[in-house]
């Protein structure tokens, strides 16, 4: 099993940064560190008034053959995806590669429960859940691709916990951090996690004066992006406040 200290570098004050910043904010500011397509595309989330911020727990599935599901039973003390759910720990995020297949759940609601209760900050999945209005009933965010109510055993194996995963088409790494909004989900790189975290908050900060701006009727030239005198304007107005 991977080490998973690198993602616990995350502090307190970064997480709440993270936690008040979009994954649109946060995909800009990862660009200028040079990491494009870090978003998760065509997942969506079940309860999609919650953020998500928490350090990633990898799960990946390959497709199912007979010997590897000879019985069809689920045996908690074997089966990866039940170690899985039983190991994850506070603050983590359970991201589950299921090759973009669709045609059976990667878990229901009984494990999604289960993943909330231990603390989990959220699932996150690149195939379907299944039980699906009930997992959009726990207080937990979720995100998947689709909605199938076969069990996962159907066309899925767990093959390997807390391993580099791909999942949405971006590679994920146990600790890296994991951030959603209702639009979807991001991916930061732990090492640089703090450093995005901070530059998101100013960002999002300077977008808020510049959006005030427009709102007023200012044109977007010389404010967005801003110009020295804009720049210098949203400096004034950050010293008053």
């Amino acid at each position: 099993m991977a080490d998973k200290s690198s993602g616990e570098r995350l502090s307190d004050k970064a997480k709440q940064s993270l936690m008040q910043s979009s994954t649109a904010t946060i995909s800009s500011v990862l660009r200028k560190h040079g990491f494009d397509g870090m978003f998760l595309e065509g997942l969506h989330p079940l309860k999609p008034e919650k953020r998500m911020v928490g350090t990633a727990f990898t799960l990946r599935f390959v497709t199912t053959r007979p010997d590897l599901d000879a019985t069809g039973e689920f045996d908690n003390t074997t089966n990866k995806q039940r170690i899985a759910v039983e190991s994850i720990g506070l603050g983590e995020v359970l991201v589950i590669e299921a090759r973009d297949n669709t045609s059976a759940g990667t878990l229901g609601d009984i494990l999604a429960t289960r993943i909330w209760k231990r603390g989990g900050a959220g699932i996150v999945s690149d195939g379907a859940f299944r039980d699906t209005p009930s997992v959009a009933e726990i207080d937990m965010p979720t995100y998947s691709r689709a909605q199938n109510p076969n069990l996962s055993s159907a066309v899925h194996h767990p093959i390997e916990i807390n391993g580099p995963i791909v999942c949405a088409g971006v590679t994920v790494l146990p600790g890296d951090v994991i951030v959603g909004d209702a639009e979807g989900v991001i991916v930061i790189p732990a090492g640089i996690a703090d450093e995005v975290a901070e530059q998101a908050s100013e960002q999002e900060q300077r977008e808020e004066f510049i959006i005030g701006k427009i709102r007023e009727g200012h044109s977007i030239l010389g404010v967005y992006p801003p110009n020295e005198e804009t720049l210098a304007e949203y400096e004034r107005s950050r010293n008053r406040s």
